[in-house]
């Protein structure tokens, strides 16, 4: 992408963006994080997200072992991670993660070991493309940052 001129790359941001709107994946809870994003803090958004996907690789971790024995899984447990997931979820605007979260609620609050699996796997299927589609516009944004010439101050070691 480099080289690209910096409208385009605002283009493609902004067709990104409008992809994961149109989708359902984001809602205007982003719009409003981005808003708190500024000249002094030009990374606040990324910076925000990355701990966001942290915290959420954890949660999938724990959901994931908490399920691998059916004899033994805690429903009460996987619902203090699954009010965590989608606490977070909601506030960076991930709507579509944060529907699975409340389809697999219900699933826990029956006891529904299969119910749980599958959702599961969806959370994780979207999670996944939510992670993509934002490192995919982190990327571009950071292009277009590149492009019109922002300095970013340098980490210090």
């Amino acid at each position: 992408m480099l080289g690209w001129g910096v409208e385009f790359l605002w283009a493609e941001m902004n067709r990104l963006l409008s992809l994961l709107f149109h989708q359902g994946v984001l809602d205007e809870q982003f719009l409003q994080l981005q808003q708190l994003q500024d000249e002094s803090s030009p990374n606040f958004v990324s910076e925000v997200i990355t701990i966001y996907f942290h915290e959420s690789e954890k949660l999938l971790r724990n959901l994931r072992l908490l399920l691998m024995d059916r004899e033994l899984s805690d429903y009460k447990k996987m619902e203090i991670h699954l009010n965590q997931m989608m606490g977070s979820s909601s506030s960076i605007g991930a709507k579509r993660v944060c529907n699975v979260c409340v389809a697999f609620r219900a699933a826990s609050e029956q006891n529904n070991h299969a119910g749980c699996l599958r959702a599961l796997e969806l959370l994780e299927h979207e999670y996944c493309y939510l992670k993509n589609k934002l490192h995919e516009l982190f990327q571009i944004e950071q292009q277009r940052a590149l492009a019109s010439g922002a300095r970013y101050p340098a980490h210090q070691n």
